[in-house]
């Protein structure tokens, strides 16, 4: 490895120090305590995302700045609140920037491992909500790892950067070890293909 791995966490709601927000912070800083740089791109700024138009051309600062990260990401983590069965708005809203890097020479997500956390009041909107996630990952080309969290929040409290269960954290850590574990095996060939010519330079 001639760098750390890059890991970028994405998700959370408008509301700072949401439940799926902290949930995220926690299993990136798992990732970082592992050795990877992270970033996190969480609800108040992914908020100040406009919608994804192909058509618009730049979508600003915060647009560009997730598109890099999640260009040089080895990993990614993403957590996303079930709403009405299926993921938010502002969480499939940054995915789709993910459109800008259709003709890089690793286009969408692939081979970037990609953990998934989802947090909602009650286990029929979480369960359903993971669904979903995967199926969009899938759709992206990323490798979404064996293990997916799902935090009952009617069940499971956070203050502070901390849950209250030990459990719940322990599964927040084991998306992130899968999440590094994966980028770790797959990084040597990544740092292959992205070291070469890319689209712009051709």
């Amino acid at each position: 490895m001639s760098r750390p791995l890059h890991v970028v966490g994405l998700g959370g709601t408008v509301r700072t120090g949401s439940s799926s927000e902290q949930a995220l912070r926690i299993a990136v800083a798992r990732a970082a305590a592992q050795g990877a740089t992270t970033r996190v791109f969480a609800g108040a700024e992914l908020a100040r995302l406009p919608m994804y138009a192909p058509e618009a051309g730049d979508g600003g600062p915060v647009a560009r700045d997730l598109v890099e990260h999640l260009r040089r990401a080895d990993g990614v983590v993403v957590a996303s609140p079930g709403y009405h069965g299926s993921i938010s708005g502002l969480v499939k809203n940054a995915l789709d920037y993910t459109e800008d890097m259709r003709d890089d020479a690793l286009p969408y997500l692939a081979d970037r491992s990609v953990g998934l956390i989802v947090t909602a009041y009650g286990w029929q909107a979480a369960v359903t909500t993971l669904s979903a996630l995967r199926a969009i990952v899938h759709a992206l080309r990323g490798w979404v790892t064996p293990y997916g969290a799902v935090v009952n929040s009617q069940q499971t409290g956070f203050a502070d950067g901390c849950c209250s269960e030990v459990r719940v954290t322990e599964q927040l850590h084991t998306v992130a070890d899968e999440v590094v574990r994966f980028a770790d095996l797959v990084a040597a060939r990544r740092h292959q293909v992205l070291s070469g010519p890319q689209p712009a330079e051709r």
